[in-house]
């Protein structure tokens, strides 16, 4: 095992420690790419805060072999992984180049979570990964409709109301 590596894997450890965390996240953003395979494996960590942040993390440092790593976390058992997983895959202002996720690819599961996630916080963000596809897809706009005339979470059904025909956000990415 190298020294880089060990580094690496240290760094991304102490992403479960409250007093390193910050510091360790900093260290693994300035390295960038030298240690995109050990946030990688960090996916896998026991641990759901070191997940978490490995998809925050993987939000600003995104490469094409990542991807699939990274829509797989949708599927994490844990809420606050699945909601870093959803931002990372639905945001294009934290991407420092020009890699993103097939968002095509990625609607049917951003649907599902919208309809059957059963943490508040991840179906009103995943509000936001389905409309962006609200003006070219039809079963994205019916996806927030739905939510927002039936999700049983008030800020659920006021998220998905922004995004669905009609409203403000929807008004104004119309093309």
């Amino acid at each position: 095992m190298s020294t880089t590596r060990t580094r690496a894997d240290t760094l991304v450890c102490a992403l479960g420690s409250e007093p390193r965390r910050p510091v360790a996240f900093r260290e693994l953003l300035r390295c960038g790419a030298d240690v995109l395979p050990a946030i990688r494996r960090g996916l896998g960590h026991a641990d759901p805060v070191v997940r978490e942040n490995c998809c925050k993390l993987l939000d600003h440092l995104l490469v094409e072999d990542a991807l699939d790593d990274l829509v797989a976390m949708l599927d994490d058992p844990d809420a606050r992984v699945r909601v870093a997983a959803v931002h990372a895959v639905s945001c294009d202002r934290c991407k420092s180049d020009a890699c993103r996720p097939d968002r095509v690819a990625v609607l049917p599961r951003g649907i599902r979570l919208l309809r059957q996630d059963p943490d508040a916080q991840v179906r009103a963000r995943a509000a936001e990964l389905v409309g962006l596809w609200v003006h070219s897809h039809a079963e994205a706009a019916e996806a927030l409709v739905d939510a927002r005339d039936h999700d049983p979470s008030p800020a659920v059904r006021k998220k998905a109301g922004w995004y669905a025909p009609g409203g403000p956000i929807h008004r104004r990415t119309a093309p």
